[in-house]
């Protein structure tokens, strides 16, 4: 997929970009987007959130705790810079040289200048393929993701949209009002589709799910990110939030036409 912004193809730092990426990784939300720390780092519900479930870190090296750090350190100079100037006006040769680092470097750690922001959500790439895997023994899938977002919801995961921290709003700003990365995000959501289906079976009943479990989680986090953007609160809206999600899984389970009457 080709996408605006810049590649490690790029000479000038002007150049479009297209790359593997977050959504992609490796570099969050999701995030997580989803407190309180400075728009430059890290956002709650991103990278070392607890945002991804299902899954037990083993333990890390000296050498990847030592990528990890830089991925961090490199993200967090990227996104100061983006918040004050704008996306599209920072050249990753600025980034590189606010992390004290080579271009070629960046571009080895993050192939795409949208992966720079997407880094926050590489923890929530695959969550609802995890949640599936690792849930109770008797729950079905859609019970396990309904939970999930209802628990997201109470915690206020950005993931979910129900976050008005201001760090996570200046986030969530930069990152829904730049077509750039609203494209990169579509790779990203594609990702942990093709996971979900993955965990749910594989076959195109399982695919065809996935996609409309993806889509609901999608509108729902926008919905209420929307909404708190307008101007309400987080507490305010999360009774109706939970109404939303309750509704919207109920329409999964039945889809769109109402139950046949027999007799």
């Amino acid at each position: 997929m080709v996408m605006d912004g810049e590649n490690a193809g790029s000479t000038d730092g002007t150049g479009t970009g297209g790359g593997s990426g977050p959504g992609s990784d490796r570099r969050a939300p999701g995030g997580q987007a989803p407190g309180g720390q400075a728009p430059g780092g890290q956002i709650p519900g991103g990278r070392g959130s607890g945002g991804a479930r299902g899954r037990s870190p083993g333990p890390v090296g000296l050498r990847e705790r030592k990528k990890q750090l830089t991925y961090q350190a490199v993200s967090d100079a990227a996104i100061t810079l983006f918040l004050e100037r704008g996306f599209d006006k920072v050249s990753v040769a600025e980034v590189a040289a606010a992390a004290d680092i080579s271009k070629p470097t960046l571009f080895r750690y993050f192939p795409a200048k949208e992966d720079l922001v997407l880094h926050r959500f590489a923890d929530h790439e695959g969550e609802s393929a995890r949640v599936v895997a690792a849930r109770p023994a008797g729950e079905s899938p859609l019970d396990a993701l309904h939970r999930h977002f209802l628990d997201g919801l109470d915690r206020r995961d950005p993931v979910t949209g129900l976050c008005d921290a201001p760090d996570v709003l200046a986030f969530l700003r930069l990152l829904y009002g730049t077509p750039a990365l609203v494209a990169r995000m579509h790779a990203y959501q594609g990702r942990s589709e093709a996971a979900l289906a993955g965990a749910l079976g594989g076959g195109l009943p399982e695919r065809l799910a996935a996609g409309q479990i993806v889509a609901v989680l999608r509108i729902l986090a926008l919905e209420n990110w929307r909404r708190i953007d307008a101007g309400e609160s987080a507490d305010q809206l999360h009774a109706g939030a939970v109404r939303a999600a309750d509704e919207a899984f109920v329409q999964l389970r039945t889809g769109l036409e109402p139950a046949p009457h027999h007799g």
